[in-house]
């Protein structure tokens, strides 16, 4: 693929005649297609030339060559406008697609590489709800892009299966456990029984301690405690199961906590060896606070760890494991704080800088009722699987008014049910906080999840009205200049930057926001053209385009864990 970005670099470096390696960062692409198809903001040079922004901007277009790839060049204000050859652009993006299909956007960039997303990470025991929903969907998406762009990635269900809240449930199933049919419905049981033993704890200070006790006897191989807690773990996995079944969404290691609780000691030695380990009324911790992250609790007083020791186990762990270029954690930014303290922790392990280096906290924004926040020691959730099949039943309900011969309707509903959900989990950037309104998510119109795999569904709708789907070579190039077609064209063109935006920024709403930007371009495109068309020419190269709309629509969908139906 031509990458028209670095031949205008190029030719701007040429013209100003330094090498300056951030040009091609500088280059943008104008809010409006009539403006260029890419600017140069001209006062970035202003120190270094000590001139205007306007000046550079005539001085540069005066030196730099038009070819064969950029049509004209036009100034405005202090930007330099290009404007690049149409027909080259037609004729790349079609070919390239055409050539590899499915992998259309994908590259090698991650080769050779290792790329850690540790994501969804439930608590054994306690409901999937909405705030775990996004935690998966986004990593999820996170995990397949950076796998098709090259790198070697692993992806990472680091379960809460440790630590005093297990303590707490031991003590609850102890005294209420026979009121409940754990079998038959085990998570909505151990909600029950979590609210209750937290409600009692924080009446009797005694009943807490019992509970922390429990734990610290799991720790401790307490055969009873031991076989409850695995009980626990068996029972709450199988249901979490049929949750990752509906979503798609698959995990090369299901190493939670626990996994680490033999790891540990190692870490506290290496720590003791540093020096940097100190008591503070019984426990071990570490002093944070010439750093601005206050104090890091490795040990409480009763001998027990916390969840900040068994991160830095599993950083250590996996360092020695993968060797990995970045390690992401997609995790609330409640818990910025947390991840600050481990990261910094992390450099008294002897653990490679490269991983170091690679150490990243993914925050996202929490999810919130327009009650308030969630809560599910106060029984304030709403749940994953009953929503996801609302929504399914949502949607066959719609089916049933509008389509009520629509084949495979079941599982069309599937599809499109469960993929406005995720779709708006992914749609705004992730550091914003989600308040959760069924009307939103249900909403099949607008810039929704369904509106994508409508648009997906015209494409085949299209393909499926003509006999023969041409072959490019009879594709006329030159027909597909018009306004609307270019603008489909160039959102096609850039599929591939959109993605390396993603990794780069770790921000799955970008390629969110390219999909509805890509579906409402060729929405007028159909709008505005005749497709099916007497002329014979002209039907082929449109039909052409709208094949490779679908094609690019599907890759993107499919990449957020969207499935895309074949009806609507």
């Amino acid at each position: 693929m031509i990458d028209f970005k670095k031949i205008i670099s190029e030719k701007i470096i040429k013209a100003i005649e330094s090498d300056n390696e951030e040009i091609m960062q500088y280059i943008e692409v104008p809010p409006n297609t009539e403006m260029g198809d890419y600017a140069f903001p001209c006062f970035k040079l202003a120190k270094i030339l000590k001139k205007s922004p306007q000046i550079i901007a005539q001085e540069l277009k005066e030196k730099i060559e038009i070819d064969e790839n950029i049509e004209k060049i036009e100034i405005q204000g202090g930007y330099l406008n290009f404007f690049v050859n149409k027909l080259i652009l037609t004729k790349v993006v079609l070919e390239e697609i055409e050539e590899k299909k499915e992998q259309y956007g994908a590259n090698n960039i991650g080769e050779g590489k290792n790329v850690l997303v540790e994501y969804s990470s439930p608590n054994i025991a306690k409901p999937f709800h909405i705030g775990h929903l996004r935690n998966t969907v986004i990593g999820s998406a996170l995990y397949n892009i950076y796998k098709f762009l090259g790198y070697n990635t692993i992806s990472i269900n680091h379960l809460g299966d440790y630590g005093t809240q297990f303590g707490k449930m031991i003590e609850g199933y102890k005294r209420w456990g026979n009121e409940y049919n754990i079998e038959e419905n085990p998570i909505d049981s151990f909600m029950e029984i979590y609210v209750r033993i937290n409600d009692l704890c924080k009446k009797d200070e005694n009943v807490l301690e019992i509970c922390r006790e429990n734990f610290k006897k799991i720790e401790n191989g307490d055969p009873y405690c031991t076989e409850l807690w695995n009980k626990f773990k068996t029972l709450s996995l199988k249901e979490f199961q049929r949750i990752y079944d509906l979503l798609g969404v698959k995990f090369d290691s299901l190493n939670g906590e626990a996994f680490y609780s033999d790891k540990i000691e190692e870490v506290v030695e290496k720590l003791d060896k540093k020096g940097v380990l100190k008591n503070s009324e019984g426990a071990k911790i570490i002093d944070l606070e010439e750093q601005g992250l206050g104090v890091c609790m490795i040990k409480k007083s009763n001998g027990s760890t916390i969840y900040a020791t068994r991160d830095l186990a599993a950083i250590l762990y996996r360092s020695r494991t993968y060797n990995f270029d970045k390690c992401l954690y997609i995790v609330a930014y409640e818990q910025n704080l947390h991840f600050k303290q481990i990261f910094e922790v992390a450099k008294y392990l002897d653990i490679p800088q490269k991983c170091l280096k690679g150490l990243e906290h993914v925050a996202y924004g929490m999810v919130r009722l327009s009650t308030g926040k969630m809560s599910t020691r106060e029984g304030t959730v709403i749940k994953v699987d009953e929503l996801l099949q609302e929504s399914i039943d949502r949607v066959q309900q719609i089916i049933e008014e509008k389509n009520p011969n629509m084949e495979n309707r079941e599982e069309e509903a599937k599809k499109i049910g469960i993929g406005a959900v995720i779709f708006n989990s992914l749609c705004s950037t992730i550091i914003k906080d989600q308040v959760f309104d069924w009307n939103n998510v249900l909403n099949f119109n607008g810039e929704t999840g369904p509106y994508i795999q409508y648009v997906y569904v015209r494409t085949k709708s299209v393909l499926e009205k003509v006999k023969n789907i041409p072959d490019i070579k009879d594709v006329k190039f030159e027909i597909l200049q018009d306004k609307q077609s270019q603008k489909v064209l160039t959102t096609l063109y850039n599929f591939e930057n959109i993605l390396m935006q993603v990794v780069q920024k770790n921000e799955p709403s970008i390629l969110a926001r390219y999909l509805i930007e890509l579906s409402e371009n060729y929405g007028n495109f159909y709008n505005e053209n005749k497709i099916i068309d007497e002329d014979c020419d002209i039907q082929n190269a449109r039909i052409f385009l709208t094949k490779q709309v679908g094609i690019v629509l599907k890759t993107g969908a499919e990449l957020l864990g969207i499935k895309m139906p074949n009806k609507m």
